[in-house]
């Protein structure tokens, strides 16, 4: 059996033991207990979202999350709709592919790869092209670690009466939000994030009212979030097709942990202690962060590579791994860079530790 290690990463995420033990409960997909934790996530799901639940809803898709941001693009902008996406990653650009391979009319801001959207050109862009319906970004660009301005977009697109689309991927849970004072239609994101559950299944967060108005819109069958949404109300939780009822049970335990260390507020202090910590220490260690440290989420950094000649990111990366740390590569084109996540069962002591072996492996 290979050596342990935390995933330092934006997802999957290192899980604690009670997650992983909550899997060894084997159910069946028609049984009314099973169906009763599904509902039970479900509402969970909206009181975590906004202190407005009763306009809200939610609903679970089997795959990852780039499974639930299709699923939403698909089945929410109707054949003569128009999308907006902004764009400042890979993320973003990865919603601007999913509408574009729908044959969805799409129009796109590219902010580049390391600015944060900004509101003036969404404004100029919602004027010339009045025919635009909905608004698409990214919360946290892991691409990056970049954290985009949902706030001021939302009360632009609102103000032209758009329909506002967040991809909450990384985010959720993990920093505090509301999607009501938002005024965001539909939030993203998956079981294996913030909330700490494992990979299987995400989840869409929507206006009640908006998602009753996608009735037949999906250009897919297993991706209809209509009729998804539709099965689980009448059914009282049950799914279309095979859920990942094992996963199902973990994220069970994963929100009642959640609630245990004090909710989204108290689990974002957590992560942005742990990321404060990490940047100062990778600086103190010589290490530039890509980014500024405005733009910093507490979910993942991105660091560029050290200007020497004998730094080697595999021969770093399989060092920290055999001292019980996995790192994340870079994804932009811009720079050559590395990542580091600190979400997930990551505490301080974990950062301490790991800018240790960074320092001991400072071999550049």
């Amino acid at each position: 059996m290979s050596t342990p290690y935390l995933l330092l990463t934006p997802g999957p995420l290192s899980t604690s033991a009670s997650v992983k033990e909550a899997m060894l409960r084997d159910s069946c997909t028609w049984d009314e207990d099973y169906n009763q934790i599904v509902q039970g996530i479900r509402q969970k799901l909206v009181d975590l979202a906004t202190l407005t639940p009763e306009k809200y809803t939610s609903v679970l898709m089997q795959g990852s999350g780039s499974f639930c941001v299709e699923a939403v693009i698909g089945s929410s902008v109707p054949a003569n709709g128009k999308l907006l996406v902004l764009t400042n990653g890979a993320y973003g650009k990865r919603i601007a592919q999913i509408a574009q391979m729908y044959g969805i009319s799409t129009s796109i801001i590219d902010f580049g790869e390391v600015t944060p959207v900004t509101v003036e050109p969404l404004i100029q862009r919602l004027v010339e092209e009045p025919d635009i319906t909905h608004v698409a970004v990214v919360h946290c660009e892991t691409t990056t670690g970049l954290l985009n301005p949902i706030e001021e977009v939302g009360q632009v697109v609102k103000e032209h009466g758009k329909v506002y689309i967040v991809d909450a991927m990384s985010s959720f849970g993990g920093i505090p939000l509301d999607m009501h004072e938002l005024g965001i239609d539909y939030l993203i994101s998956s079981a294996n994030k913030c909330i700490q559950g494992v990979p299987g299944f995400g989840f869409i967060i929507a206006n009640r009212e908006e998602l009753q108005q996608c009735k037949g819109i999906s250009r897919s069958l297993s991706l209809d979030i209509y009729d998804q949404w539709e099965t689980m109300e009448s059914g009282g939780g049950k799914w279309r097709f095979t859920s990942p009822t094992h996963v199902v049970h973990a994220f069970k335990q994963a929100l009642q942990e959640l609630e245990e260390e004090g909710g989204v507020a108290a689990r974002y202090v957590r992560y942005k202690q742990n990321q404060d910590a990490l940047a100062i220490g990778m600086e103190r260690l010589g290490y530039r962060s890509l980014l500024p440290k405005s733009a910093h989420s507490p979910i993942i950094t991105s660091f560029l590579y050290p200007d020497s000649e004998q730094f080697n990111f595999q021969i770093l990366y399989h060092r920290l791994k055999h001292s019980g740390f996995v790192i994340y590569p870079g994804k932009i084109s811009a720079a050559d860079t590395f990542r580091i996540g600190n979400i997930g069962e990551i505490y301080l002591k974990d950062i301490h530790r790991l800018l240790e072996v960074m320092e001991e492996n400072c071999f550049w």
